[in-house]
Protein backbone atom coordinates (compact mmCIF):
# COMPACT_ATOMS: atom_id res chain seq x y z
CA UNK A 1 0.00 0.00 0.00
CA UNK A 2 1.31 3.35 -1.22
CA UNK A 3 1.63 5.94 1.93
CA UNK A 4 -0.43 8.97 2.30
CA UNK A 5 1.23 12.22 0.40
CA UNK A 6 1.27 15.72 1.98
CA UNK A 7 2.72 18.92 0.90
CA UNK A 8 4.62 21.47 2.66
CA UNK A 9 2.99 24.84 3.63
CA UNK A 10 6.43 26.75 3.65
CA UNK A 11 8.79 25.29 1.07
CA UNK A 12 6.08 23.34 -1.05
CA UNK A 13 7.94 19.55 -0.67
CA UNK A 14 6.36 16.75 -1.51
CA UNK A 15 6.34 14.08 1.12
CA UNK A 16 5.21 10.95 3.11
CA UNK A 17 2.83 11.95 5.54
CA UNK A 18 5.07 10.80 8.29
CA UNK A 19 8.15 12.94 7.47
CA UNK A 20 5.81 16.37 8.28
CA UNK A 21 4.52 18.24 11.54
CA UNK A 22 0.87 18.53 11.32
CA UNK A 23 -0.87 21.60 12.44
CA UNK A 24 -4.59 21.29 13.16
CA UNK A 25 -7.36 24.01 13.15
CA UNK A 26 -9.85 22.32 15.90
CA UNK A 27 -13.40 22.41 14.76
CA UNK A 28 -15.36 24.18 16.15
CA UNK A 29 -13.60 26.37 18.64
CA UNK A 30 -10.90 27.24 16.04
CA UNK A 31 -7.68 26.89 17.81
CA UNK A 32 -4.52 25.13 16.67
CA UNK A 33 -3.16 22.43 17.62
CA UNK A 34 -0.12 20.52 16.90
CA UNK A 35 -0.73 16.74 15.47
CA UNK A 36 -4.37 16.38 16.91
CA UNK A 37 -8.13 16.59 16.61
CA UNK A 38 -10.51 16.92 13.83
CA UNK A 39 -10.23 19.95 11.30
CA UNK A 40 -8.95 21.60 8.47
CA UNK A 41 -4.96 20.66 8.79
CA UNK A 42 -1.64 22.40 7.49
CA UNK A 43 1.69 20.22 7.03
CA UNK A 44 4.94 21.46 7.70
CA UNK A 45 9.01 20.46 7.59
CA UNK A 46 10.31 19.96 10.40
CA UNK A 47 13.71 22.06 9.03
CA UNK A 48 14.52 25.32 10.80
CA UNK A 49 14.68 27.04 7.13
CA UNK A 50 10.91 26.28 6.75
CA UNK A 51 9.75 27.08 10.23
CA UNK A 52 11.18 30.21 9.44
CA UNK A 53 9.68 30.97 6.45
CA UNK A 54 6.30 29.96 7.69
CA UNK A 55 6.67 32.03 10.81
CA UNK A 56 8.00 35.03 8.93
CA UNK A 57 5.42 34.99 6.05
CA UNK A 58 2.40 33.27 7.65
CA UNK A 59 2.37 30.39 5.93
CA UNK A 60 0.75 28.49 8.26
CA UNK A 61 -2.15 30.64 9.38
CA UNK A 62 -2.92 31.61 5.46
CA UNK A 63 -3.24 27.51 5.09
CA UNK A 64 -5.03 27.15 8.20
CA UNK A 65 -6.91 30.12 7.42
CA UNK A 66 -6.68 31.23 11.29
CA UNK A 67 -4.17 33.09 13.56
CA UNK A 68 -1.19 30.96 14.28
CA UNK A 69 -0.36 32.03 18.29
CA UNK A 70 3.10 32.47 18.78
CA UNK A 71 3.19 29.92 21.41
CA UNK A 72 2.52 27.61 18.63
CA UNK A 73 5.75 28.88 17.26
CA UNK A 74 7.55 28.50 20.38
CA UNK A 75 6.25 24.72 20.27
CA UNK A 76 7.57 24.31 17.30
CA UNK A 77 10.79 25.38 17.72
CA UNK A 78 11.51 23.78 21.05
CA UNK A 79 10.53 20.51 19.48
CA UNK A 80 13.21 21.36 16.31
CA UNK A 81 15.86 21.82 18.69
CA UNK A 82 14.91 18.76 20.62
CA UNK A 83 15.22 16.32 17.12
CA UNK A 84 18.39 14.94 15.91
CA UNK A 85 19.31 17.14 12.20
CA UNK A 86 17.84 15.14 9.25
CA UNK A 87 18.89 15.77 5.80
CA UNK A 88 16.52 15.22 3.46
CA UNK A 89 16.33 12.54 0.61
CA UNK A 90 18.00 13.48 -3.19
CA UNK A 91 14.70 13.15 -4.74
CA UNK A 92 12.87 14.83 -2.19
CA UNK A 93 11.44 17.41 -4.46
CA UNK A 94 9.90 14.82 -6.75
CA UNK A 95 6.44 14.13 -7.32
CA UNK A 96 5.29 10.75 -6.55
CA UNK A 97 4.18 8.86 -9.31
CA UNK A 98 6.28 10.74 -11.77
CA UNK A 99 9.77 9.38 -13.63
CA UNK A 100 12.99 10.38 -12.83
CA UNK A 101 15.04 12.49 -14.79
CA UNK A 102 18.44 12.93 -15.53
Amino acid sequence: MQPNYRRCASCRRVGPKAEFWRLVRVYPDRTVCLGEGMGRSAYLCPRADCLRQAQKKGRLGRALKANVPEEMYQTLWQRLEAAPERTAPENSDRVPGQPLTQ
